[in-house]
């Protein structure tokens, strides 16, 4: 048996479509078998309240040891897990190839997949993840929902915690009555066939967040490729599952995986790029799916194409250089680098891309927020979520910087929220992504 961490992590394909996958004696025994590793290790403590639930458990036991736990603890456990993948990526030295072959996020996907199949997904958590659902209707409403939806209106969020279990204090994003592949059709973006990087095509993956939550992100890096260069395509078939993956709906995923890849495979074919513009999504079109459909050759056409937005302005400086006119932003960037951008192994692209700025300091915070998508607005959550994500607003107070960006831009409202708790007068209003700071350096005005 070698050490562990000698070799890169790799992970197997997700075996949700043999029976033994829900087999709940199979299961209990594979989370015993990993548990009584982390209780052995504890590397893991500080990532995440999944860890110190477990030792807790193990440690308030009759005998300190798993033997005399309960299986009927584990729930909890599972319920903290955020599927960040942090503690398969950094912390754990016992992943695959390790012959412990330990995957602890994949076994918490794998528990929550056998409780949806058993018990169904909770009515609060199904109608979260029906992104797409909410973001159409939201467009013919969008001033009542996002009134509805803002943290202070005492009726409408006391209900909205009452029905769907999200935390009344829990800031929620906020709708826009124009998505951004409408906004891209009625906005043509003009090519600098000057640039260095002209000839490359790229299609926008909008995501359902950018599409129908904050449609300046796409306008930003839309732009921003633009002044490079790039000649860009929006495309949006469907969300990529995500939300469903939280749930354990891993039959729902790859139907969106199917569905998107095949739609997007014919741009790959023609020479086009593909960039998520959301790292979750990123990651999911990289990673995730190529393990929940391992046999699709779509899906692995389109993971090989796929670029994080950061990611591709910066193969972009090193490969051609960027187009000249960049400024520098008065009073430096704080840039928090979400889990899931670092969960795709590529390293702090955010940070590397703001380290392109003239006479910018940035200083990168490379730790949890707290946020984990749906699963920091939930009631139980809210709390746990902003504890969680302390040192990061301890780390960007202390650094003052007149910018906070987030790749994540759930976890960037979730940082602020945290600040504004501290009431501290540091707080500023807004931390975009990256990519809306770049496009201001260059003076591009959305």
């Amino acid at each position: 048996m070698s050490e562990g961490s000698l070799d890169a992590p790799i992970r197997h394909p997700i075996a949700w479509q043999d029976p033994e996958f829900y087999d709940e004696a199979a299961l209990d025994a594979e989370m015993r078998r990993i548990f009584d590793i982390c209780h052995g290790c504890r590397r893991c403590f500080n990532l995440c309240d999944s860890f110190p639930r477990l030792f807790d458990l193990i440690d308030e036991s009759e005998t300190e040891e798993l033997d005399s736990v309960d299986s009927a603890g584990f729930g909890p456990v599972v319920e903290a897990c955020t599927l960040c993948d942090m503690c398969f990526m950094t912390k754990c030295p016992y992943v695959p190839p390790h012959d412990f072959n330990l995957d602890f996020p994949h076994l918490m996907l794998r528990y929550r997949a056998v409780e949806a199949k058993k018990n169904g997904v909770p009515f609060g958590a199904r109608q979260l993840t029906k992104t797409d659902r909410n973001g159409k209707l939201a467009q013919f409403v969008t001033p009542l929902a996002n009134w509805s939806s803002k943290t202070g209106n005492g009726v409408t969020r006391s209900t909205l915690q009452s029905v769907a279990d999200v935390h009344k204090e829990a800031r929620l994003p906020k709708f826009h009555g124009t998505t951004f592949s409408v906004r891209s059709a009625q906005e043509p973006a003009e090519v600098n066939e000057e640039a260095p990087a002209f000839g490359r095509k790229a299609v926008l993956y909008a995501t359902c967040f950018v599409n129908y939550n904050n449609p300046a992100i796409g306008m930003a890096t839309r732009a921003v490729l633009a002044k490079n260069g790039v000649e860009t395509e929006v495309a949006y078939p469907r969300c990529c599952g995500m939300p469903q993956l939280e749930q354990g709906k891993i039959d729902k995923v790859a139907e969106s995986a199917a569905k998107v890849a095949a739609d997007l495979r014919a741009y790959v074919d023609q020479g086009y790029d593909i960039i998520a513009l959301v790292p979750s999504c990123a990651l999911m079109l990289k990673f995730e799916w190529p393990l929940i459909v391992p046999d699709n050759d779509d899906v692995k056409v389109l993971s090989e194409a796929t670029f994080d937005v950061s990611e591709y302005v910066v193969d972009i400086a090193k490969k051609e250089g960027l187009a000249e006119g960049l400024q520098p932003l008065d009073g430096g960037v704080t840039v928090h680098i979400a889990c899931h951008a670092r969960a795709q192994n590529k390293g702090q692209k955010a940070t590397e891309m703001l380290r392109l700025l003239p006479e910018t300091k940035v200083q990168p915070i490379e730790r949890c927020s707290g946020h984990g998508g749906s699963w920091g607005i939930m009631k139980e959550n809210f709390e746990v979520a902003l504890k969680v994500g302390k040192p990061v607003v301890r780390q960007a107070l202390k650094n003052d910087s007149a910018h906070i960006a987030s790749e994540c831009p759930l976890a960037g409202d979730h940082i602020l929220q945290g600040m504004e708790r501290m009431d501290q007068g540091k707080t500023p209003a807004e931390a975009p992504h990256p990519i809306e700071l770049f496009a201001r350096a260059y003076g591009i005005e959305l």
